[in-house]
């Protein structure tokens, strides 16, 4: 008879074996990331769609700049943006984002609606940043050109319009890119608009959070919006979510400009003069990146809680010192590092930088469109969720697409989750203050060759997440389809 071996044996043999499966087969619950309380990730974690890969078409000879949509029987997508005038780059911003996502797309071959697989077609319809040229311009697009989707815009006065022309003609409306909380209230919802955008009050409150419960430095703000609904409201929120997250803090000045001025000097001066410690602003393209110029030119090097301060061109140029400190709010950035190894993250990222590098003509092959991050994964995630919500929906009928979007879960490529409340229509996510570090610096971030963003600024480095339970948006009870709910819609 074989003889067993003895108890010293087994106990060595266990030990090795239990060190052999702990070294080359991580179990789950050592492979898988803490959960943040209050998170996306604890509230949803299974979405009912995500971002697949595997499935992108070819993209190898995709340039923004030449790029010519299909017509006929096709799935039809205006852009309604400024593609003249003074805001005219965002626009062309835009205009990248939609069309990478809808390119994919086509190279895959469309999409399966009522039956029929079809193409996608994108148009441009230019408000010219104004009232009356919006007006005009949502009205062809549904009467002429019979689109099935609006997607816009810059400037909340302007998405009120064209939710209001896409309310009378059923169109559903994605705005992806406008914050103003009334765009969603009893006043203004409409239920073929769905704002896949971080609201107003949620950003604002998610700077009031990370100031007073996570960084707890400085205590001085100066507030400098743009002189609209817009501006006015982000700060109002501010103000409160100081009052919730921060009491001890202290706004020194408060000031509004106009639309796209060229000389902020007398309110710098006014800033400088006013012992503020951070600038808190709202302001977009092209005032963001004058604002940001002007003040380190004058001598102001003090940090600026931002949205929208993240365009390459004008970060570059003022270069890293003048960079090193922003603090920006981010709607695609996730908890360090960024690169967790998601399938296809890296494969895109690197792609676009490729395509950019080798294909790209005027305007786009500028450093604004280098780097796959920021504002253009946010809108192209957007973009994709609608093409998803399509997919299942196998139809352009608005009511389908209501049925789908409304309570929507929705995983990004880099695995960033976000929720359609069904009430209001509002996005429920986890956002990020992301601190502009040197390039040396940013590889807790970047954690992929060549570890940072860019050589000539400072850019993403350490990451706070404000967890979607802190920060869920203003819901309006007086609208009847949210009276009773709490604020994840339920």
């Amino acid at each position: 008879m074989q003889r067993l071996p003895g108890k010293s044996v087994v106990f060595l043999m266990c030990v090795f074996s239990l060190f052999y499966l702990t070294l080359f087969s991580p179990l789950p619950a050592m492979a898988a990331e803490a959960v943040l309380p209050g998170s996306m990730a604890e509230k949803v974690p299974k979405p009912n769609a995500f971002f697949d890969a595997d499935k992108m078409g070819d993209m190898s000879e995709y340039n923004p700049a030449t790029v010519v949509s299909p017509t006929g029987d096709t799935i039809k997508i205006a852009i309604v943006g400024a593609f003249s005038g003074p805001a005219q780059v965002n626009g062309q911003f835009y205009w990248n984002m939609v069309q990478w996502v809808v390119y994919d797309y086509n190279k895959r071959g469309g999409i399966m609606v009522d039956g029929k697989k079809k193409l996608i077609e994108v148009i441009k319809a230019d408000h010219q940043s104004r009232p009356d040229a919006c007006r005009k311009i949502c009205e062809r697009m549904a009467l002429q050109e019979k689109v099935h989707f609006f997607w816009g815009t810059d400037g909340s006065h302007l998405m009120k319009i064209i939710n209001e022309v896409a309310n009378r003609h059923k169109i559903i409306t994605l705005n992806a890119t406008t914050l103003s909380d009334d765009i969603q209230d009893a006043t203004n919802f409409t239920r073929y608009s769905f704002q896949a955008a971080f609201t107003t009050e949620q950003a604002a409150r998610a700077f009031a959070y990370f100031y007073g419960q996570m960084r707890k430095k400085e205590k001085k703000f100066y507030i400098l919006n743009q002189d609209y609904s817009f501006g006015r409201e982000f700060a109002k929120a501010f103000k409160a979510g100081l009052k919730e997250y921060y009491p001890e803090s202290q706004i020194v000045g408060e000031d509004y400009h106009k639309l796209f001025l060229t000389d902020f000097a007398p309110y710098l001066e006014k800033i400088k003069a006013s012992g503020a410690e951070v600038i808190f602003t709202g302001d977009w393209s092209p005032d963001a990146g004058n604002l940001l110029k002007q003040a380190r030119q004058m001598g102001i090097m003090l940090p600026m809680a931002n949205i929208y301060i993240t365009s390459p061109d004008y970060l570059n140029e003022v270069g890293i010192e003048g960079t090193k400190g922003l603090q920006n709010l981010n709607t695609f950035v996730v908890d360090n590092p960024q690169f967790k190894g998601q399938k296809g993250y890296v494969e895109i990222y690197n792609m676009w930088k490729h395509l950019w590098q080798t294909k790209w003509t005027p305007p786009y092959n500028t450093i604004t469109y280098k780097v796959y991050s920021t504002s253009w994964a946010t809108w192209t995630s957007m973009t994709y969720w609608l093409m998803s919500v399509i997919e299942r929906a196998q139809s352009t009928d608005p009511e389908k697409i209501i049925k789908i979007w409304e309570g929507d879960t929705f995983r990004f490529v880099n695995g960033k989750i976000v929720k359609m409340r069904a009430c209001d229509h509002k996005l429920i996510q986890d956002l990020a203050i992301a601190e502009f570090v040197p390039p040396e610096g940013q590889k807790v971030a970047h954690n992929i060759p060549p570890y940072h963003w860019y050589d000539g600024t400072s850019n993403v480095g350490p990451v706070a997440i404000v967890p979607a339970a802190k920060i869920l948006p203003w819901m309006d009870q007086k609208l009847d389809r949210c009276k009773g709910k709490n604020g994840w819609g339920e």
